[in-house]
């Protein structure tokens, strides 16, 4: 994905070469070639900033998730603790496989 992105590879601004004139280098290359490396720079700089907020709402759900596991689990504990027959074992661990279900496929 980020290679389809840049213009430039490193090795490409490694091995770039400047025509020299009678007075050094020729200004109007080495604008156009620094104009392409400013340009991935900028490309790079958008593209960590993306990753970046998508990885703090990945840590955020997934906390979120977590602790709606944890919930889950107490309501459990209490229900068990209580002795209420109303809801089933089988019915609890349908409940819990199901928000596990839910926390591991967003992973």
């Amino acid at each position: 994905m980020l290679q389809e992105r840049l213009l430039l590879t490193p090795k490409d601004i490694l091995e770039k070469e400047f025509k020299i004139d009678t007075r050094g280098y020729r200004p109007q290359e080495v604008d156009k070639f620094l104009d392409a490396v400013i340009s991935d720079y900028e490309e790079m700089i958008s593209v960590v900033k993306d990753l970046e907020k998508e990885k703090k709402n990945l840590i955020d759900e997934n906390i979120r998730l977590k602790q709606e596991v944890r919930n889950a689990r107490t309501k459990l504990d209490v229900l068990r603790e209580s002795g209420n027959n109303d809801v089933s074992n089988a019915d609890l661990l349908r409940r819990l496989s199901n928000l596990e279900k839910i926390v591991y496929e967003n992973r």
